[in-house]
């Protein structure tokens, strides 16, 4: 399996690809597809890395801009993250999980914020911080990773895309 970033080419099959991963979901808005392609249109799809085998994507992973009030350095929202259903539970979120943090890494950003369960993305390091909120309360569903500098505090916004 490859993990590289999308192309023009892919787009078309992340549409796809996201919308099948998320349908019926509970706790999917069924948005996702769209949030993706406004992130894109906006030019604010920081982190677009695709999971390819044998000419296949199998999966998808988003990162974009946030905000912190009081403005603070350089933070992302991880996600959606996508996996074709049955590729699921194979280890590929995983590892594109691992390629977007790395590379928010390697482009220097302070932390990565995202909305997800605690038990599956503590693996990564994630972990809930009262201190950093998001629509203004503090929830164990919305969690933080410092990659460099002090933790961050404040309200978090993510890009309007998600107000879909």
């Amino acid at each position: 399996m490859e993990i590289r970033p999308e192309r023009h080419t892919d787009v078309a099959v992340i549409r796809e690809l996201t919308t099948t991963a998320f349908y019926g979901l509970a706790h999917s808005s069924g948005a996702e597809a769209r949030i993706i392609e406004g992130l894109r249109a906006a030019g604010a799809l920081s982190v677009s890395l695709v999971a390819v085998e044998e000419d296949q994507v199998l999966g998808h992973v988003a990162c974009s801009p946030v905000t912190i009030t009081p403005v603070q350095g350089s933070w992302f929202g991880l996600g959606p993250v996508s996996v074709r259903p049955d590729r699921q539970r194979s280890g590929i979120g995983q590892t594109l999980i691992r390629a977007a943090l790395q590379q928010l890494r390697t482009d220097g950003a302070a932390g990565c914020v995202l909305l997800g369960d605690p038990a599956y993305y503590r693996r990564f390091g994630f972990r809930s911080d009262p201190a950093l909120t998001y629509r203004g309360a503090a929830s164990t569903y919305f969690q933080r990773l410092v990659l460099r500098g002090p933790p961050a505090r404040g309200d978090v916004s993510f890009h309007p895309a998600f107000q879909q």
